[in-house]
């Protein structure tokens, strides 16, 4: 009964942040405010559902952090390269999806850093992939968390938005496993932002 109320629970939360994703992608005048809604959402059931760890000491989660989140982000910066020279279109893509829905005030950059990152990891890595474990094995739990991870942006119609998604999950889940650290992970996670939107972006 305790394994069908947790099974529940989860297929529950998934219900509320993809219904709540395809509204979110399909009203770009409020995207920020509606994404920043679901991700608190989010927060609040892995703080009373999840499973946090933090077994590295400050300057390693951080030292390693920055490492990773820059090896990440040269990663998808040559992907972004190899795919803009195999298709032309691919540019204007990415152009017309940060033009749209990236961040371009202080307040969105703020919202990123202290709720939609923090939000994700709380959720995806610690709630999600943690609720997994129960019936698959770790690695296992890992794909498929970055799987729902990627899908949940599949609303946008982004398709290297995907990519990228699927990537960072495996990634972060990964180093979670790992490491288990979740401050790690939010760390990697906001330095690779910083990277991708303010320290050298793409556009």
């Amino acid at each position: 009964m305790k394994i069908s109320k947790q099974l529940a629970g989860l297929l529950l939360s998934f219900i509320f942040i993809y219904v709540m994703l395809f509204f979110t992608f399909k009203e770009a005048s409020i995207f920020w405010y509606l994404y920043t809604f679901t991700l608190l959402v989010g927060m609040a059931i892995a703080i009373l559902n999840g499973n946090f760890k933090d077994e590295l000491p400050t300057w390693k989660y951080l030292l390693f952090g920055i490492g990773y989140s820059t090896i990440l982000y040269g990663i998808v910066r040559l992907g972004y390269l190899i795919l803009t020279n195999l298709n032309g279109s691919i540019e204007n893509n990415v152009q017309s999806f940060l033009e749209t829905y990236g961040p371009n005030n202080i307040w969105h950059y703020l919202l990123l850093i202290f709720i939609i990152v923090v939000g994700e990891e709380l959720f995806w890595r610690g709630y999600v992939q943690q609720q997994l474990k129960k019936w698959v094995s770790p690695k296992i739990a890992v794909i498929i968390t970055s799987i729902l991870f990627a899908l949940s942006f599949s609303f946008s119609g982004f398709f290297p938005g995907i990519l990228v998604a699927l990537l960072t999950g495996l990634v972060w889940g990964t180093l979670y496993e790992w490491k288990k650290s979740m401050p790690l992970i939010i760390v990697s996670h906001e330095v690779f932002i910083l990277l991708l939107f303010m320290i050298l972006p793409f556009y």
